[in-house]
C-alpha cells in the first residue's frame, strides 16, 4: 500500500531505529557502515540504523531523505495511521502524535472500526499494540466471513 507522507517527516525525527533486512541490498550499500549496528534478536546480517543526537534519522539531509528511492522496507511500510485508526497514542514521539491528529477517517464500517477498538491489547509498546489490533479485528472477520 502507498504511504501518504508528502513532506512529513515525523517518523524521521522521532528516535527511532530503523531495521534493514539482509536482501535490501541498494540500501546497505547507500548507509555507511559506520552508522549500521547488529540488531538484537536477529540473525546476523541483520542491522538496525541509529539516529543522531537530536533523534533524527542520519539519512535526513535538509528535511528530506537522502536515500528516499533506496530507503529501508521498514520505512517504505511504516505507516502513522494506524495510531489514528486504534487510537493508540504514539508516547514519547511528539512529532509521530501531532502528525496522527491530523488525520480524519469517514467510517463506513461501523463493527469492523468497532471490532478493531475491542481488540486493543490494554498493554504494551503502542505500535505493537495498533498493529495486534488491526490485525486481530482483520483475522475475526476473515474466520466469520
Amino acid at each position: 500500500m502507498q504511504v501518504p507522507c508528502g513532506a512529513c517527516t515525523a517518523c524521521c525525527r522521532s528516535s527511532q531505529f530503523v531495521h534493514i533486512e539482509p536482501d535490501e541490498t541498494e540500501t546497505l550499500a547507500r548507509v555507511p557502515a559506520a552508522l549500521r549496528f547488529p540488531a538484537p534478536g536477529l540473525p546476523k546480517g541483520h542491522v538496525v540504523l541509529g539516529y543522531d543526537e537530536r533523534g533524527h534519522c542520519p539519512m535526513l539531509v535538509d528535511g528530506a531523505c537522502s536515500i528516499y528511492e533506496h530507503r529501508p522496507r521498514t520505512c517504505r511500510t511504516y505507516d502513522c495511521r494506524v495510531f489514528a485508526v486504534t487510537g493508540v497514542e504514539p508516547d514519547g514521539q511528539p512529532a509521530i502524535a501531532a502528525r496522527v491528529r491530523e488525520w480524519r477517517f469517514e467510517v463506513d464500517d461501523r463493527e469492523r472500526w468497532d471490532a478493531v477498538h475491542a481488540a486493543l491489547p490494554p498493554t504494551g509498546p503502542p505500535i505493537e499494540r495498533a498493529l495486534r489490533a488491526l490485525s486481530s479485528a482483520s483475522s475475526r472477520r476473515t474466520a466469520s466471513t
